[in-house]
């Protein structure tokens, strides 16, 4: 193969891993710019869309080891293609429900069909732009996978306003299924000339033993621990909360808050481009992790602390919040630089289930703090309510920090 077609089946398989991921973050932040609307049309508390939002990420971590084991089996290809099959499904029940309980029920199952998507992202990559730059060449998947919020941000509100929050969601499923089609087509789990990855031949009891071995592997705890916080920290004010906040305390109607949350998703995407190189930069991984908590912890900080928050101040510390949560892309390298090849499936997924169970929890955790204030007028909820909800994601964020800082670095360059 020659280099101008090497480079341009890298091309056309890092394409097809970001069309994946796109609609992975879409599907994940659907809920947000249109929460009032599901809320009041669904009939649900703020403890029951907390735990539907939580219940994606849930299924997304349950399923995280047997993903792995069959990525190292039969390759992501197949699987997250057959993953996103059953999240068309999840998409076309999100749309057609009419009760929180199968509102839930179709959230679980999206987050199923999603499982794989960014982790088949991180094991092809490791792949076909493996070494030091592999934080970098993530940080562009993940950068673009942002488009994904973004769509689930002002234009699907002014969709939702325009044809209904159930035609809306009925389009993605449609887009969903494209883009399952587009991986299969255009992706390879691996360049042709590298050797066949020795999982292919394992029995299942290896397959199981490969598992006990990722989880004894030394320094995974740490990573565990600060993983389950830095996304997750993000995608609960981002994803579930920042519409309800701006609508509740601020007045902002949806596509006002559509506004709001496509500035919080461009600072995401600005701060995943600009943490990707930094590991190379400064050839640590670890110093910078910790930088990027201490700053999340900043802006989370002033929104627990500071009554009367003014719209700008509030809005810009959201979308600061965004930016410095992108140091989880160093995270997700740290990780990956763990394991040894014929582990990279099991190894990877093991690690995102941190992110996904923190994920889960988050939400729920802080729409439990929401409902332990009385509901306010027009049924939302009072600044206070929102300011406990900060405080608690922050409380989170300084206990993974806590135990993240006895691990070990992992420099790029040894």
């Amino acid at each position: 193969m020659t280099t101008s077609v090497t480079a341009g089946v890298r091309a056309r398989v890092l394409a097809a891993l970001v069309l994946t991921t796109i609609a992975s973050q879409f599907f994940r932040a659907s809920t947000a710019a249109i929460a009032p609307d599901l809320i009041a049309d669904l009939g649900l508390s703020a403890q029951q869309f907390g735990a539907a939002n939580g219940a994606f990420f849930l299924a997304i971590g349950l399923v995280q080891i047997p993903v792995g084991i069959l990525f190292d089996r039969y390759g992501p290809r197949r699987v997250t293609t057959a993953l996103t099959g059953l999240a068309v499904v999840g998409a076309v029940w999100q749309a057609l429900c009419t009760s929180g309980a199968e509102f839930l029920a179709a959230r679980l199952l999206l987050g199923v069909g999603c499982a794989g998507s960014f982790m088949s992202a991180v094991l092809v990559s490791s792949r076909w732009f493996g070494g030091d730059r592999l934080a970098t060449v993530l940080s562009w998947v993940f950068a673009l996978s942002q488009i994904g919020l973004m769509m689930a941000t002002t234009p699907l509100a002014a969709a939702s306003a325009a044809f209904g929050w159930r035609a809306a969601y009925l389009a993605a499923a449609v887009v969903a299924l494209v883009i399952g089609a587009a991986f299969f087509v255009l992706v390879r789990d691996a360049p042709p000339d590298s050797p066949p990855a020795a999982a292919r031949g394992e029995t299942i009891m290896e397959a199981l033993r490969g598992v006990v071995q990722v989880w004894r592997t030394k320094g995974l705890g740490p990573v565990l621990a600060i993983h389950s916080v830095a996304y997750a920290s993000m995608a609960t004010v981002l994803s579930v909360w920042a519409g309800k906040y701006l609508a509740d305390v601020h007045g902002l109607d949806a596509v006002q808050r559509g506004n709001v949350l496509l500035a919080m998703t461009a600072f995401q995407i600005a701060g995943t481009l600009a943490f990707g190189p930094l590991d190379r930069l400064f050839n640590t991984r670890k110093w910078i992790i910790v930088a990027g908590a201490v700053l999340s912890l900043c802006t989370l900080g002033p929104l627990a602390l500071m009554a009367g928050t003014g719209l700008w101040t509030a809005a810009a510390l959201l979308c600061l919040h965004c930016a410095v949560t992108a140091y989880g892309i160093v995270i997700v390298a740290h990780g990956r630089s763990l394991f040894p090849a014929h582990l990279a499936g099991r190894g990877v997924t093991t690690v995102n289930i941190a992110q996904v169970a923190g994920s889960a929890a988050m939400p729920w955790l802080t729409g439990i703090v929401i409902g332990l204030f009385p509901v306010a007028g027009g049924g939302g909820y009072a600044e206070i309510a929102y300011r406990a909800a900060f405080g608690a994601i922050g409380v989170a964020v300084v206990a993974g920090l806590a135990v993240y800082l006895t691990a070990r670095d992992a420099k790029p360059r040894g």
